[in-house]
């Protein structure tokens, strides 16, 4: 995807004010949505304050302490809420319906449109569930309190984290052009993400191998990558460098794939309709 310039960017804010304004429309979502992430949160952070009760203070497997593992987990859960921007849920129904043939006759791309629709999604799931969760948690268990240079790396990288994440949901949708219907393909990309990212298992705790797969894989800087950041897990300005610049590199990777791939669906598409 080419990135707009800045008179470009103002054709694209009339779709993230449609994007806010269909929100609104649904605003018992952001409960349930909020209510789901909590839940979710509970479970896996109880849990794994169940098998740490016991470690020593100077920390125990994957270099983690409780409050370290607890705040790891928790904040895995505040991320993937962010993630959740219904770009693949989207994409794939439009091309169902065939309502993406009426952007070939705009002067727009459409996935610049599609992602500045997903930004208010982000924007309001960050303030309205994310925030209010890890608030509630806060008040229940102890957690980390990082550095505040590690909270800046920890921002920059939620950004990245969060362009990352629109590439893989934008890919998944776009698999609708060559399926008949994307449920399974995205249970499946679910499903990869969460545990390839960090979210279910921290990558500290795998198994060699798939630690080192995980840790070159695009998904990694979803979740295990900002989250080394804000626990202050790197070693000198070096491997945090490290982490943000392999973040980089996969949103301008996955990226080109977007661009490519929707190339070629513009291609099915004028073919089959003629």
């Amino acid at each position: 995807m080419k990135p707009p310039t800045t008179r470009a960017v103002r054709a694209y804010l009339p779709f993230a004010t449609g994007g806010l304004q269909s929100l609104l429309q649904y605003r018992s979502m952001f409960v349930i949505t909020g209510m789901t992430a909590a839940a979710g949160a509970a479970v896996t952070v109880f849990l794994w304050r169940a098998v740490y009760a016991d470690t020593p203070a100077d920390g125990g497997p994957g270099g983690f302490t409780l409050t370290g593992i607890t705040t790891y987990l928790l904040v895995a859960q505040v991320l993937q809420v962010l993630h959740t921007n219904r770009v693949d849920d989207e994409v794939a129904a439009e091309v169902y319906r065939g309502d993406v043939a009426v952007m070939l006759v705009r002067p727009v791309s459409y996935p610049l449109v599609r992602f500045f629709a997903s930004l208010p999604v982000v924007a309001a799931n960050a303030v309205l569930v994310a925030v209010p969760v890890l608030v509630l948690f806060a008040l229940l268990v102890p957690l980390t309190v990082p550095r505040p240079g590690d909270v800046a790396l920890f921002a920059l990288s939620t950004v990245f984290s969060v362009l990352i994440a629109f590439c893989v949901n934008l890919l998944t949708g776009m698999t609708g052009f060559v399926t008949t219907n994307t449920w399974g393909v995205r249970m499946v990309k679910q499903s990869v993400v969460a545990f390839f990212a960090g979210q279910l298992v921290p990558i500290a705790l795998m198994p060699q191998p798939l630690a080192a797969l995980a840790r070159w894989l695009p998904f990694r800087g979803m979740v295990d990558g900002p989250l080394t950041l804000l626990l202050g897990r790197y070693d000198g300005a070096a491997e945090a460098l490290q982490v943000l610049v392999q973040q980089v590199g996969w949103v301008l990777g996955l990226g080109a794939v977007c661009a490519v791939l929707w190339r070629a669906a513009l291609g099915r598409l004028e073919v089959l309709g003629g």
